[in-house]
């Protein structure tokens, strides 16, 4: 058993919660009980893996993050499940001649161009949706975004791969009335979080449910006679 164990960590296959740093480089998300559990925020750069249903509201949680990151560097988009509104780009701050949208042809076109953008220097954060990933081709895609100083998110159906992939830091997403809950399965020194919810009804009350009114009252049984 030991003999196992000794070459699944020989090749990085075996999770220290705190065996590494904690991530410091970071970036606030716009929210505050999300930032709070994730000691600051997101981070600037590396792979990050978020599994979510489509159309949860992932994409609100994560813009706020990203906009702040922006710059004047690219924001990429690749086979996004949807078309991006490109007025609600705008109305969260971002410039639309920095924003890329790319629908490649096959899997290996689309594994290509994120390789190409995260080590290309001039992007600043990379969306990819994909169903299923192999080890060394998210490894590939952390190297690539350590060099171009770039955060790579992986969005994927959370019942697509239950392989563990070799990230520093995972989100598992699902619905809320208040807005999404989430849960933190793996992050990079520090062990995994369960879940909270992150209440997005100031930010976007149109599109969260509202408090159901207390006003039942309970009247007392009645007593046999």
């Amino acid at each position: 058993m030991n003999e196992i164990i000794a070459l699944l960590q020989r090749k990085n296959l075996v999770w220290h919660a705190k065996g590494e740093k904690p991530i410091n480089d970071v970036t606030p998300s716009g929210y505050t009980a999300f930032d709070d559990k994730l000691q600051g925020g997101l981070p600037n750069i590396g792979v990050v893996e978020v599994r979510t249903p489509i159309g949860i509201g992932e994409l609100r949680l994560l813009l706020p993050n990203i906009m702040r990151q922006a710059q004047d560097r690219l924001t990429v988009f690749i086979q996004p499940p949807g078309f991006i509104n490109a007025e609600h780009m705008q109305n969260q701050g971002f410039n639309l001649n920095n924003i890329l949208i790319v629908f490649p042809n096959s899997v290996k076109e689309a594994l290509w161009a994120a390789e190409q953008c995260l080590k290309s220097g001039a992007c600043s954060a990379v969306l990819f949706w994909c169903q299923s990933l192999e080890v060394h081709q998210v490894r590939r895609f952390q190297v690539a975004a350590e060099a171009g100083n770039c955060v790579h998110f992986l969005l994927k159906d959370e019942k697509a791969n239950a392989l563990s992939l070799p990230v520093p830091l995972t989100i598992q997403l699902s619905p809320h009335s208040c807005g999404i809950e989430v849960s933190i399965p793996k992050r990079r020194g520090g062990y995994p979080l369960p879940e909270f919810t992150v209440d997005m009804s100031f930010q976007w009350p149109a599109l969260t449910l509202a408090p159901s009114s207390n006003n039942i009252l309970s009247f007392p049984a009645a007593k046999a006679v």
